[in-house]
C-alpha cells in the first residue's frame, strides 16, 4: 500500500500592512471560536475542517492569537499541526497556561505525571493555583510549555506569547520578579506583557513599569477594554520592545466583571468605525518606535471580531469606512 501524501500547506496569506516603515499585522484572538463557527455565516462552510478553517483564516489575516493553550497547554503536536494548516510568513501568538501566570487553573488541565505532585490538601479543589505545587515542578511546567512551542518557534511563525495576568497581580517587588523570572524561563520567545490592575498604569508607577517592561524586553499590551473599573486599564499606548500589541476587547461594562456564561460572552461588543478610528492616531504612534505591531480583536463573539478586524485594516491602508449600522449593532448587543 503506497504512503500517504502529506497535505500540502496552504500558499494564500493576508498581506501585511506598511505603516511608515512598520509592519503591521491585523487579525483577532481566535479562529475556532463556537460562536464564531455556528452562529456567523464568515467561514463558507460550517462543514469545514479545523485544518480548512485556519487556513482560510489565514487568508484573510496574516496574524491569529491561540487562546485555547490557557485553558489546557499546548502539546508539540498542536504546534506542529499549526505550522502545516498554515502558509509561510503567517503568524501565531500563544496565550500563556493560566497555571503560568496566576490564574485558577483546571485541576485536569494540568500534565498527568505532575497531578500527584499538587499537595495534598488542594487535590479535591475546583481550582489549582501555582503555590499548590512545589517549585521544581512549576519549573518543569515552565520547560514543558516551551518545548511544546518550539515547532512553531523553529519555523518562524511563532509571533509573542502573551502572559496575561489577573487583577490582583498589582505593581509590587515580588511580582517585577515573576516577570523576569518569567524572561529568563522562555529565554528564545518574544514576550508581552497584560495587566489587568489599572495601578500599574497610576500616576506614581507608569514610568516605573514601561523602563522595567523595557530593561526585560517585555513588550506591553495597550488594550482597548471597558472604563470605571479597578481592574481597567487606559487606553495609553508605550512600545517597551521592537514588537508592539493591541488588544481590543469591546466596551461591553455590563459584562466585563460579571458572572457569564462563556468568555465571548463578555467580550459581546461590535466597535463602529468611529471608535477604531480613535485608535488611528495611537497605532500611528507605536510605528514611530515599534518595528512590528500586532493589533488583535478580542471580541469573539459570533463574526464581530473579524468584521472590526477588517474595518480597522481598512482603516489602518487608507482606505474609507464602512457605513455605521446602528440596527445591527442593537441586534448584536442588546
Amino acid at each position: 500500500m503506497p504512503a500517504r501524501r502529506a497535505p500540502e500547506r496552504p500558499t494564500q496569506l493576508a498581506p501585511a500592512i506598511d505603516l511608515g516603515g512598520c509592519r503591521v499585522l491585523v487579525g483577532t484572538c481566535s479562529w475556532p471560536a463556537r460562536t464564531l463557527v455556528t452562529e456567523s455565516d464568515w467561514y463558507p462552510r460550517r462543514s469545514m475542517t479545523a485544518a480548512e478553517r485556519l487556513a482560510f483564516y489565514a487568508s484573510r489575516f496574516p496574524v491569529v492569537e491561540a487562546d485555547s493553550t490557557y485553558y489546557f497547554p499546548p502539546t508539540p503536536e498542536m504546534s506542529a499541526s499549526w505550522v502545516e494548516r498554515t502558509p509561510d510568513g503567517f503568524t501565531m501568538n500563544v496565550k500563556a497556561y493560566s497555571l503560568l501566570t496566576g490564574h485558577p487553573t483546571f485541576p485536569q488541565s494540568l500534565w498527568p505525571d505532575l497531578q500527584s505532585e499538587v499537595a495534598t490538601e488542594h487535590r479535591d479543589k475546583r481550582s489549582l493555583y501555582a503555590s499548590h505545587l512545589p517549585a521544581d515542578a512549576i519549573e518543569e511546567s515552565w520547560d514543558r510549555f516551551r518545548h511544546a512551542l518550539m515547532p512553531l518557534h523553529s519555523a518562524g511563525k511563532l509571533g509573542a506569547v502573551l502572559l496575561q495576568y489577573p487583577r490582583w497581580f498589582t505593581p509590587k517587588d515580588a511580582n517585577r520578579e515573576e516577570l523576569t523570572a518569567a524572561r529568563r524561563r522562555l529565554p528564545d520567545f518574544d514576550l508581552c506583557v497584560e495587566f489587568r490592575n489599572g495601578r500599574w498604569l497610576a500616576d506614581d508607577e507608569a514610568d516605573r513599569t514601561f523602563e522595567f517592561l523595557e530593561s526585560q524586553n517585555l513588550a506591553y499590551v495597550c488594550v482597548d477594554e471597558p472604563q470605571g473599573f479597578d481592574s481597567s486599564l487606559p487606553p495609553v499606548v508605550a512600545v517597551t520592545s521592537d514588537l508592539a500589541i493591541v488588544r481590543f476587547h469591546g466596551r461591553n461594562a455590563e459584562t466585563w466583571t460579571a458572572d457569564v456564561p462563556s468568555a465571548s460572552y463578555r467580550f459581546r461588543y461590535r466597535y463602529e468605525p468611529a471608535e477604531l478610528e480613535e485608535w488611528l492616531p495611537r497605532i500611528d504612534e507605536l510605528a514611530g518606535s515599534a518595528k512590528e505591531i500586532h493589533v488583535l480583536m478580542n471580541n469573539c463573539y459570533r463574526d464581530h471580531a473579524v468584521d472590526n478586524a477588517a474595518e480597522i485594516s481598512r482603516l489602518l491602508r487608507g482606505e474609507p469606512a464602512r457605513e455605521e449600522q446602528p440596527q445591527q449593532q442593537q441586534l448584536d448587543i442588546g
